[in-house]
């Protein structure tokens, strides 16, 4: 009697550890299935210019923008740094973070009001990487907004993201010192410091892109700027500079840079990578081809055309020419950056 007990319940036992496997098979095949899709998808990304080096109170609107229009007393501030301020929504909830912090912290708070944007419900903080014109107003409107966001809310960076940087100036003896951001000054607004290499969601469908791979031969960082990691500054080679990808419901990528010092065509192929998805939707901010060679911008204009994005937005450190190379060689994907301009793809 025990003997049959004993083998009906192994039976039992076989029964239900056959389900068991299978059921790890199957959950198994749905996170390779996670995997191979690299990014949870949004239903809707809304993207605030907060700040860049450009203003038009009188430029229409489009299928994609809503600019803010100045009135007497109210008018966007725009400098050389570049700031946003990111919605997302996936299966209905909203998540925001903000994504660079530019110079001036009157003009960008200023704008910050003007949009009606509440900086004190902020999910996440984000760092594209260590120059003054991304992060100089970090720690001034954290400490502004510091009684309402949420104690321990997470500040991201990538490598290098708090070292002191320089630049070699024409007709200079000495490196232009660009100063540093303190990862102390950053705890002390009581947030958490977290510091990525690889592909990182920093709130629901927005990721880093995590440590971004040289593939180009002509993406090149100038060697005028340095970095200082031991005793004295070295060529910087922005290691850990990072951007920001979404994944659109039924349109493609969203990726966005701050200076792209990694190259834009680099960053948006990181992209690419991280979500496993070719379809680009829309490339937008800095490119950091500022007083590049003409043979650059072209090499640059022609990977990213043969993408085919829908939509093309430089801004901030992408340089005059370049702008102008675009608006010419895709016409009907560009759009011209204004600060204090809305953003928004998807339902």
């Amino acid at each position: 009697m025990k003997e049959g007990m004993d083998r009906r319940e192994l039976l039992k036992f076989s029964a239900a550890a056959g389900a068991f496997i299978l059921a790890g098979e199957l959950m198994k095949g749905g996170l390779l299935a996670q995997e191979k899709t690299g990014v949870t998808e949004v239903d809707k990304v809304t993207i605030w210019v907060l700040t860049d080096n450009y203003y038009d109170a009188l430029r229409p609107d489009s299928k994609i923008t809503k600019r803010y229009r100045s009135v007497p007393g109210k008018s966007i501030h725009a400098e050389h740094g570049l700031a946003y301020f990111v919605e997302t929504v996936v299966d209905g909830k909203a998540s925001t973070c903000m994504f660079d912090f530019a110079s001036d912290a009157a003009g960008v708070m200023n704008n910050i009001n003007l949009l009606g944007i509440d900086i004190g419900k902020t999910n996440a903080f984000g760092l594209s990487h260590g120059h003054w014109d991304h992060y100089l107003t970090a720690t001034s409107i954290l400490k502004q907004n510091q009684s309402r966001i949420v104690a321990g809310t997470p500040f991201y960076v990538g490598e290098d993201a708090f070292n002191r940087r320089y630049s070699v100036r024409p007709n200079s003896p000495e490196p232009a010192d660009l100063g540093q951001l303190m990862k102390e000054e950053i705890e002390s607004c009581g947030l958490k410091v977290v510091e990525v290499k690889q592909p990182t969601q920093i709130i629901p469908g927005a990721y880093f892109t995590g440590d971004i791979d040289r593939i180009t031969a002509y993406e090149k960082v100038p060697p005028t700027l340095l970095i200082k990691r031991g005793e004295k500054p070295e060529p910087d080679d922005f290691r850990g500079e990072q951007a920001l990808v979404f994944n659109v419901k039924e349109k493609g990528l969203v990726v966005i840079s701050g200076c792209a010092h990694a190259g834009i065509v680099n960053t948006v192929r990181q992209a690419q990578k991280v979500a496993g998805i070719d379809k680009v939707h829309a490339i937008m901010g800095g490119f950091h081809l500022l007083n590049a060679k003409p043979e650059k911008i072209q090499s640059t204009v022609a990977d990213i055309r043969a993408m085919k994005p829908d939509y093309i937005v430089p801004a901030h450190c992408t340089g005059f020419e370049t702008v102008v190379s675009f608006s010419k060689e895709m016409p009907n994907e560009f759009v011209m950056n204004t600060a204090g301009t809305r953003y928004t793809f998807g339902a």
